[in-house]
């Protein structure tokens, strides 16, 4: 699909509900055991206060993953989301039952991930996005290919560009 052309704003005006996948995206992809054998992963700050900012704006953010992790339970905690859908292997329907739970449709739906698992959700929403380093078909499915890779602060590239076509962004400047 090619990168929609119309203004950030046009594109940004219907959007009320990001869903995320993580690997690849809130990570760099990369999975690291420790010598416990205790899976670890490492997120972006700036990733984590877009994400608090949205919602404050009064938007829905969700999490679809396939994978399971203590780790990403302790963050999404810490960040205050309260839809994580860890260990789904097909994300269509955790999306759409998401979606389902947040009373929205798919044209008001924004959903960023970085592989196959993601395409058919990509292809389901109003507005499909995808890291910078994402894979080659992902890349295919999205509308907006970011500059920011996965775990690099691509939810905020995201998040902010967003806000900024709702102009809601500048709320949370303080000057």
């Amino acid at each position: 699909m090619p990168t929609l052309l119309l203004p950030d704003s046009d594109i940004a005006a219907p959007i009320t509900c990001i869903l995320s996948d993580v690997d690849g995206v809130m990570t760099d992809g990369r999975i690291i055991y420790n010598e416990d054998g205790i899976e670890t992963k490492q997120f972006h700050v700036r990733d984590g206060l877009a994400i608090k900012l949205w919602m404050k704006s009064g938007f829905q953010f969700g999490i679809l993953t396939a994978r399971t992790s203590k780790a990403l339970a302790k963050r999404a905690a810490e960040l205050g989301i309260e839809n994580v859908h860890q260990g789904c292997e097909d994300k269509l329907p955790a999306a759409r039952e998401m979606m389902s739970q947040f009373g929205c449709t798919p044209e008001q739906v924004c959903y960023i991930g970085d592989d196959l698992p993601d395409i058919a959700v990509m292809h389901s929403v109003a507005l499909a996005v995808a890291p910078e380093d994402a894979s080659i078909d992902a890349r295919h499915a999205a509308n907006w290919i970011l500059r920011s890779g996965g775990g690099e602060g691509a939810l905020r590239e995201l998040i902010e560009r967003l806000l900024r076509g709702k102009h809601k962004w500048e709320d949370h400047v303080r000057r």
